[in-house]
C-alpha cells in the first residue's frame, strides 16, 4: 500500500506526479509557470489529465543564480496554500532539499517532500517525520545541490543506489515518516552520466524488489537527450519509451511534464500486464 495525503494506491496503480516549477529559469519551460495564474492553470490542467500529485519546485535543479531559502519559500509556500484551497484532494509535493522550506510548506498544506538531492540536509527527513508527511529518498551520488556530475564512477551503480536509498528510507521511518509514505528514487542524471542512468533504468526491477515504492523522474532529462542526440524540446518520445520500460519493471510514481501522454503509456502497459481492462472491448464481439 502506498499512502500519500488523503489517497491510497494499490500495488498495481501507477501514479502521475505533474511538475509545476515556480522558477523563472526552469530547463524545460523557461519559467512558463513562474507567475501564479499560469501555475494555477497548469495545476488544473494536470489534475484534469489524470495527475494525482502536483510537484511544486522553487529552485531549478541545474546551476544558475543563487536562490536563498527565503526566496525559495517565497516562491512556494503561498502557492502551496492556494493549491490546497482550490484542490483539497490533490496530493501536494514540494521539491526541496532544505529543512526550512520543508517546514514552511508542510505548515501550508504539503503532503510530500521530494528530496531530489539525497538527504544533503538531514533535517529535512526530521521535518517529514514531525509532520507525518511522505518523503522521496533519492540517490544523488553524493552530489551537492545544483551541481552537474563530472567524471563520476561507480563499481556498481545499482548497488550504490540500493544502499543509499534503502538507508535513507529506513532512517526516515525511524524519524516518524509513515512507512507507507516513503518512496525511493534512483535519481536519473543526478550524480550520474548517461550510461549510469540507462543502467539504473535497465535494472529498476532490483529497486522494486526491495518493497519500497519506486518513483522515477525521467521527463526530458539529459540522459534521454544524449541517448537519442535530441535537444530538450525533442525528448518526449524517448521519455515515454523509458516510462513504458519503467512501468513494465514495476515503478509506481512518475514525475512528468506531459501528463496526458504519460497516462496513455501507463494505461497501455497496465493493460498488457493484465492489471487494467481495455477501456472498450468491441472488436470481434459485434
Amino acid at each position: 500500500m502506498l499512502r500519500l495525503g488523503r489517497r491510497e494506491f494499490d500495488a498495481h496503480e501507477p501514479v502521475i506526479m505533474a511538475i509545476v516549477n515556480r522558477t523563472p529559469d526552469s530547463f524545460y519551460d523557461q519559467g512558463a509557470t513562474f507567475r501564479d495564474e499560469p501555475a494555477l492553470a497548469r495545476v488544473a490542467e494536470a489534475v484534469s489529465e489524470g495527475a494525482a500529485i502536483i510537484d511544486i519546485g522553487g529552485v531549478k535543479a541545474g546551476p544558475g543564480e543563487e536562490v536563498t531559502a527565503e526566496e525559495e519559500a517565497r516562491r512556494t509556500v503561498d502557492f502551496v496554500a492556494e493549491v490546497r484551497r482550490r484542490f483539497p484532494d490533490v496530493i501536494i509535493s514540494v521539491d526541496t532539499w532544505r529543512h526550512e522550506v520543508g517546514e514552511a510548506v508542510c505548515e501550508a498544506g504539503a503532503d510530500l517532500l521530494n528530496d531530489a538531492w539525497g538527504g544533503v540536509d538531514p533535517r529535512l527527513a526530521e521535518v517529514a517525520g514531525r509532520f507525518g508527511v511522505g518523503l522521496v529518498c533519492t540517490h544523488a551520488g553524493g552530489a551537492r545541490p545544483r551541481t552537474r556530475p563530472h567524471r563520476v564512477a561507480y563499481d556498481d551503480v545499482m548497488a550504490d543506489i540500493l544502499s543509499v536509498t534503502r538507508g535513507l528510507a529506513e532512517r526516515a521511518v525511524s524519524l516518524g515518516v509513515p512507512r507507507e509514505s516513503v518512496l525511493i528514487d534512483p535519481g536519473h542524471d543526478f550524480g550520474k552520466n548517461t550510461r549510469h542512468s540507462l543502467e539504473a533504468t535497465r535494472r529498476l526491477g532490483e529497486m522494486v524488489s526491495t518493497g519500497w515504492p519506486v518513483l522515477v523522474s525521467l521527463s526530458n532529462k539529459d540522459f534521454v537527450g544524449e541517448t537519442l542526440d535530441k535537444p530538450v524540446k525533442e525528448r518526449v518520445l524517448g521519455t515515454l519509451a523509458t516510462t513504458a520500460v519503467s512501468a513494465w519493471l514495476g515503478a509506481r510514481v512518475y514525475r512528468v511534464h506531459e501528463v496526458a501522454e504519460t497516462r496513455q503509456i501507463l494505461d497501455m502497459v497496465a493493460s498488457i500486464a493484465g492489471h487494467r481492462p481495455p477501456a472498450v472491448a468491441r472488436r470481434g464481439l459485434a
